[in-house]
């Protein structure tokens, strides 16, 4: 069932019930031992993890697993370590190693992506990318499995760079850091031209473009040196029949009309972009998933919980493609209540 409404959503044939996806349940263990009375905890064996997560997402009924395969692994030891704030129960992923990879501008401006990163086999990329699939899809059998490219522009360039030199480089000089991008953009086609060339049907982009706040460069330098380039690497998978689901986190109202020019199929996002501008412009040509408000289901009462969950509804339900989402994420410390009511908000609303 799961499946079947995860892929009406993405073609656009409204589902009877509006379907959902959740992301970072695997962490949430005492979420999972609530839902499916296993009894699993962050020190459990991987066959007990397993057996829990497969179990929620059966009962939840997720019809979408989120992934990528292209991640900052490609550029190797030449990339920046910027450390890793603590997420998970006990604060066991705080990583603090600090490595910068670039520190001469000149070096930066004049990269030679080709030299610097080499280059892939399509036809054996191509095929990766399917096992990749394949590989989801035996752990993860009930929903719409994906996989893709995360380090598409943005975040490619943030892995090399991290932000201080990302930041510098742009202030320094616009224009030569915006040819930097465009090398970098043709360089990374290569793996879009792979993608496009698998078996793969249901392809996830992933790119950080903005902050919360919205872009960190003028817009019209990610017009000029962004959008053209990622819209012609998503023309690859587009012209080869995929269907392309797009995210970015941030606030990014500015560019929601750009990023649909850009050729994207599905919009995937975080409650700082506007849900209800993308359901009236968007709802009847594109699939939408998101934005309830995980501070909410964190920290509200269950008037609060109920209300953010009609919001999502009563914006989406109108339109065919829309999936439910707890966006950004399931977050560790949050009430097992609360979350409980959450789904039983969503479990009373599902239905169109």
């Amino acid at each position: 069932m799961s499946y079947e409404l995860g892929m009406q959503a993405i073609n656009l044939e409204m589902p009877d019930i509006v379907p959902r996806t959740e992301y970072a349940y695997q962490l949430a263990y005492g979420l999972q031992k609530a839902v499916t009375g296993i009894d699993v905890n962050q020190d459990s064996d991987g066959e007990t993890k397993f057996k829990a997560v497969t179990s929620f997402e059966k009962i939840w009924d997720i019809s979408l697993f989120w992934a990528t395969k292209i991640g900052n692994g490609i550029f190797g030891d030449k990339r920046t370590t910027m450390g890793h704030a603590g997420f998970e129960e006990g604060y066991k992923d705080f990583i603090d190693n600090k490595h910068q990879a670039f520190t001469d501008l000149d070096d930066i401006y004049n990269m030679d992506f080709d030299k610097t990163y080499g280059s892939i086999n399509i036809d054996e990329t191509a095929d990766m990318f399917y096992n990749d699939l394949l590989e989801r899809s035996r752990r993860h059998p009930t929903g719409v499995n994906t996989t893709g490219i995360y380090v598409t522009c943005i975040s490619g360039m943030l892995e090399i760079l991290g932000w201080d030199m990302l930041l510098l480089a742009a202030g320094e000089d616009a224009k030569r850091f915006g040819e930097f991008t465009i090398r970098y953009s043709k360089w990374i086609s290569q793996y879009f031209k792979a993608l496009a060339k698998s078996k793969v049907p249901v392809c996830m982009i992933h790119d950080d473009m903005v902050w919360s706040s919205g872009p960190f460069i003028a817009p019209s330098w990610y017009d000029k040196y962004v959008f053209p380039y990622v819209k012609k690497n998503i023309s690859y998978l587009k012209e080869a029949g995929k269907k392309v689901l797009f995210t970015c986190d941030g606030g990014y109202d500015q560019f929601i009309d750009r990023f649909a020019d850009m050729g994207i199929d599905a919009f995937i996002f975080e409650p700082l972009t506007d849900l209800e501008y993308i359901c009236e412009k968007y709802g009847k040509t594109h699939a939408i998933i998101g934005n309830a408000d995980t501070r909410i289901i964190m920290r509200g009462t269950k008037e609060d919980i109920e209300n953010e969950v009609r919001r999502c509804m009563d914006a989406g339900k109108k339109c065919p493609g829309y999936m439910f989402a707890l966006g950004n994420q399931i977050s560790p410390g949050t009430k097992i209540e609360n979350l409980l009511y959450y789904n039983e908000m969503y479990e009373k609303m599902k239905k169109r």
